[in-house]
């Protein structure tokens, strides 16, 4: 198979990185970048670090409104899927990238009338809040794409109850495979910073609806004062809103760069506590088995919560609540809800077999021709 894969994201090349690997043991695979995600930090150490080769094309398309940046996307896109021609195109997750890789594979059409088909990898989460720009994006990535990866059974449940379940696989949830592969090699990452603050907090904070506006950005940071230390790996976005805003931190916040993915693995480890509004960090944080606070209304992965593992703080005046039960102890139960870190081999397992599927569709169909 030749697989043309779209990435833009962080979390989107975390998650790419072991499905590569084990995508190029057989097949060909042509990496795309679209730029999304596009400073060093947040991009190009990522690829060194998950020791995975660098993108084949970079889009370079940058930040944007919503609008701007998937126009820029799809109009980009569409010529690097008809040049390189894939039988499938494998897209991530929840971002604009993933809208607008569904969107143009859905309508490419190569000259001999032949297309591709498209694969989505974390099919089936929902949040329900379609307020949020990610629920659209996964909702139409889903419903556009040939074959969906779901990460757990509450994923396929809610593709079967959309009508779509003949189209779904369970693989398990990749950011497992990440994990294991990154918590071997992060031994010696944990920053000075995070041994001189034992007992810390590991704050992370980037969502539009809670860093845009600086009232509401200098409440959360504000209900995190305390005597407790908070490490503050500080997005660029973030940084931004800081300075646009004049929002001072706390005095027991540290700020700190981002951090790439080992650094990020090492202090998840070492934290007391996650508060984040990042679903991938909610979820490192119980592969970490450390307690998780996660500051928004809702959350795609409701195990967690299910399981005592992660607590809501849908604002910033229950967050210090939300920390003290998190930090007074966790359940003894730490049950493996999101698969046993095999997911990249059976992706590309499902695919394999999808392909074998629709060669054989396509061979009784000549047959029934014939005859």
């Amino acid at each position: 198979m030749r697989i043309l894969t779209v990435v833009g994201a962080r979390p989107q090349f975390v998650k790419a990185a072991p499905v590569s690997r084990a995508l190029r043991l057989r097949h060909e695979e042509v990496l795309v970048h679209t730029g999304q995600h596009y400073d060093d930090a947040m991009s190009a150490s990522f690829f060194r670090e998950l020791e995975i080769p660098e993108p084949d094309l970079n889009l370079e398309v940058g930040s944007g409104s919503h609008a701007a940046m998937t126009a820029e996307m799809l109009r980009r896109l569409e010529p690097v899927v008809l040049e390189h021609r894939p039988e499938g195109v494998l897209i991530y997750g929840d971002t604009n990238s993933t809208m607008a890789a569904a969107i143009v594979t859905s309508k490419a059409a190569y000259g001999d009338g032949l297309r591709p088909w498209l694969a989505h990898v974390e099919a089936g989460l929902r949040s329900f809040n379609l307020a949020m720009p990610e629920e659209r994006n996964r909702v139409v990535a889903d419903h556009l794409a040939d074959l969906l990866l779901a990460p757990t059974e509450t994923a396929m449940q809610h593709l079967v109850h959309e009508g779509l379940g003949d189209r779904a696989e369970l693989v398990g949830d990749v950011m497992v495979d990440a994990f294991d592969w990154a918590a071997k090699r992060a031994d010696g990452q944990l920053p000075p910073v995070a041994s001189e603050h034992p007992g810390y907090v590991l704050l992370t904070l980037h969502r539009a609806e809670n860093v845009d506006d600086p009232r509401r950005l200098a409440a959360w940071v504000g209900a995190l004062a305390g005597d407790r230390p908070v490490l503050f790996p500080v997005h660029p976005r973030t940084r931004t809103a800081l300075e646009r805003g004049a929002v001072s931190l706390p005095a027991n916040i540290v700020p700190l760069e981002p951090a790439g993915y080992l650094q990020m693995v090492a202090l998840e480890r070492g934290a007391a506590v996650v508060a984040t509004d990042s679903g991938g960090v909610q979820k490192e944080a119980y592969l970490a088995a450390v307690p998780c606070v996660t500051l928004r209304t809702e959350t795609e992965w409701v195990e967690m919560i299910e399981a005592g593992w992660n607590r809501l703080a849908p604002s910033p005046e229950l967050v210090p609540d939300a920390i003290a039960a998190a930090l007074s102890g966790t359940p003894a139960a730490r049950p493996p809800l999101y698969g046993d870190g095999l997911a990249a081999g059976r992706i590309v397992a499902a695919m394999e077999g999808y392909v074998d599927r629709r060669a054989a569709l396509g061979r009784r169909a000549m047959e029934a021709t014939v005859r």
